[in-house]
């Protein structure tokens, strides 16, 4: 029990600690450069996954870049090709999501919310670029930091999804 314990609260002080410096580190770029957006709403979820329990395969690097990408193009399709209420955007851009990741086989559950972000923000395609593509990669890199070489975990893993 006593280790359990142990165990559970070292896991959640590395999440602490790696999620504060990740997100502080993509909010000094979005805040503090010239160079644009690098986060958005879903990345404090991939957080818990990532930091909290990497062995998952839904927290693995391939999952977390294409799927955040994946929801995000299918977001922005629907945004600007699909003329229907706001409602329906939301709900069938989040569904297609879901669909793309599922059947590219690249799961990441914080990316479904992606869609609904970029239609009420009225994203444009720049945002595939920052925050997705290049906040993503970040994401990872601090991932692989903590897990491969302060951890000494097998990050990435040869699961798959």
């Amino acid at each position: 029990m006593l280790n359990t314990i142990k165990e559970n609260f070292k896991r959640a002080l590395y999440a602490l600690i790696f999620s504060v410096v990740t997100i502080a580190s993509l909010s000094f770029l979005s805040f503090e450069t010239p160079y644009g957006l690098f986060l958005a709403g879903s990345f404090g979820s991939s957080m818990v996954l990532l930091f909290g329990y990497p062995e998952s395969p839904f927290a693995q690097p391939k999952n977390v870049f294409f799927g955040h990408l994946a929801t995000s193009v299918v977001g922005i399709i629907i945004l600007k090709f699909l003329p229907v209420d706001l409602y329906l955007q939301i709900a069938i851009a989040v569904g297609l999501g879901i669909f793309a990741m599922i059947l590219l086989g690249v799961t990441h559950p914080p990316a479904g919310g992606n869609p609904i972000v970029i239609i009420l923000g009225a994203a444009s395609y720049n945002f595939l670029i920052n925050p997705i593509i290049f906040g993503s990669m970040i994401i990872i890199v601090f991932a692989i930091i903590l897990n491969r070489f302060i951890l000494k975990k097998n990050y990435p893993s040869n699961w798959k999804s």
